[in-house]
């Protein structure tokens, strides 16, 4: 398993092999997290990967297992386990 380093922002091409593109949109983007990549927060494996560059996010539906937060330099992270 690796670590996602995500210290100096959150880029999808860096990273495309370990991810699935879920959904995209101008300033979010859903990813399914293929390589049993780590959580920058917890160090657990995580399953899913929001990034946006958004001030406010709303979900609709929430996840069942633990949700983690993760502020890189311009972008919010929110990864569902």
């Amino acid at each position: 398993m690796a670590d996602l380093d995500v210290s100096e922002g959150f880029d999808l091409h860096e990273h495309r092999e370990s991810f699935k593109l879920l959904r995209q949109g101008a300033d979010s983007t859903h990813l399914e997290n293929r390589e049993d990549l780590e959580c920058p927060a917890c160090g657990a494996v995580f399953d899913r990967l929001f990034v946006t560059e958004r001030e406010t996010v709303t979900f609709s539906s929430s996840p069942e297992g633990p949700i983690c937060l993760v502020r890189a330099p311009d972008q919010l992270l929110v990864l569902t386990h």
